[in-house]
């Protein structure tokens, strides 16, 4: 069973910060703004017994299919989504979600992803896991690790109801650190935890969280302990995945990240994707359809 679950919460820009909650307890994650613009920031990897060392990043042939050119008529549609209508018209409805003009507006270069435009690319992933040959994917709403870090599993155990994430192969977790975004996966195949960060900082607190969360999980969900010491966690280190070169892809490399690692595909995009990725994501969106799909 693939499963994606939206909460009733509203959607918030990423370059509106002012509109989270602060945090209780345990603090959450925050980019300070001048990180953004130093962009090969190398990690210092924790020396906890979970943690290991980083290794290189894989350079195999680029497929075809991920960066197939667009064609006339697809990039006069996408320029169309981006200069004719109105802010508010809805370009694209699923996952409980509507997503209008403004929102695929962030989609031009330069601009900010916003949790909604997130949140919906999430869920074509989760959609394209249904088809065989893929692994089973589960996606967090970009609203989870917020809530998470600010209280008890208790608080979030909701936002699964119904739901067993242990039958599934892969879990992405999207997180908002207020002007950044990262990602989070979880490999219950391997039992590995990753974190994934264009900027090269490390997550390791950010992993624990996470662990903390599924031993929980598994407990009251299935009355099964996690033994945490089988677990392996990893903040990806700078030479591992690539990194952005400016400060508003984040969010694009988030989307990119959980592509590929939905698909077990090697990472091998660099920074001078972004702006094919911005354009592709508009089609893919509107359409609900993952361009790789229409060379499989």
């Amino acid at each position: 069973m693939v499963s994606y679950y939206t909460p009733p919460e509203e959607s918030h820009g990423q370059g509106k910060p002012g509109k989270r909650a602060a945090s209780v307890g345990q603090r959450e994650a925050e980019v300070p703004q001048a990180t953004l613009f130093q962009f090969h920031v190398t990690p210092v990897l924790s020396k906890d017994l979970f943690f290991v060392d980083s290794e290189p990043l894989p350079r195999p042939e680029k497929p075809a299919d991920d960066l197939a050119p667009l064609t006339e008529a697809m990039e006069s549609e996408i320029s169309a989504a981006f200069d004719s209508g109105e802010p508010e018209d809805v370009l694209s409805r699923a996952f409980k979600l509507a997503v209008t003009r403004e929102d695929i507006c962030t989609l031009q270069p330069l601009g900010w992803l916003n949790d909604r435009i997130m949140n919906f690319y999430m869920g074509l992933l989760v959609e394209r896991s249904k088809k065989e040959g893929y692994p089973a994917v589960y996606a967090f709403n970009t609203f989870f690790y917020s809530k998470l870090s600010s209280a008890s599993h208790r608080e979030v155990k909701k936002w699964t109801k119904g739901v067993d994430i242990f039958e599934h192969d892969v879990i992405l977790v999207p997180i908002h650190l207020r002007v950044h975004w990262t990602l989070l996966v979880v490999d219950l195949r391997e039992k590995t935890i990753k974190y994934f960060d264009s900027l090269g900082q490390k997550g390791d607190d950010i992993c624990k969280t996470v662990l903390k969360y599924l031993e929980e999980e598994s407990k009251e969900k299935r009355n099964i302990e996690l033994t945490a010491s089988e677990w392996t966690l990893h903040s990806m280190g700078t030479e591992e995945i690539p990194q952005q070169s400016n400060g508003s892809d984040c969010g694009v490399f988030v989307c990119k990240f959980a592509d590929f690692i939905s698909r077990d595909k090697p990472i091998i995009f660099t920074p001078e994707h972004m702006p094919y990725f911005r354009r592709k994501m508009v089609w893919e969106i509107i359409h609900q359809q993952l361009l790789g799909d229409m060379h499989c």
